[in-house]
């Protein structure tokens, strides 16, 4: 499968409320942004620990739905979501990039890097396993990628 327009991936709801803007979506490689502002600091000014392990989430469960979609699997949901925080940060757009570990029949595991977009500083790195679903209505969903 190939690269994905970012268009193409929901921008509403919990996308929306983050801020998160797609800007790379592959099968082996998803890139997307968040520009830092008062929602998402907690009470000492930098950014929130959720944000991270959000961006973290995000990013990771859409690379494995889109290359779950290219294997004829009609989604994924994740399983468990580890994230560390590193480093700082208070101002400024936030990357995360993420890219495949591990792929399997049933699972996936995405590593994630978050860091500043102006210098690269690594400030979280995460971890997400996913579990590969035949039929989205198991949990009541739809259909990711409707392509």
């Amino acid at each position: 499968m190939e690269r994905i327009d970012p268009a193409e991936i929901p921008q509403g709801g919990f996308n929306r409320l983050l801020g998160l803007e797609y800007v790379e979506v592959h099968p082996d490689r998803v890139v997307a942004r968040i520009e830092v502002d008062e929602r998402h600091r907690q009470p000492y000014g930098i950014v929130h620990g959720g944000v991270y392990a959000s961006l973290v989430e995000s990013v990771a469960s859409v690379g494995a739905a889109v290359w779950a979609h290219g294997q004829g699997i009609s989604g994924v949901v994740g399983l468990a979501n580890a994230t560390d925080f590193l480093q700082f940060h208070r101002e400024g757009p936030i990357v995360g990039v993420a890219t495949p570990v591990h792929r399997g029949r049933r699972l996936q595991l995405w590593q994630v890097d978050v860091s500043r977009e102006d210098d690269g500083k690594i400030l979280a790195r995460g971890q997400v396993r996913l579990l590969h679903l035949h039929d989205p209505a198991e949990i009541g969903g739809s259909e990711f990628l409707s392509r």
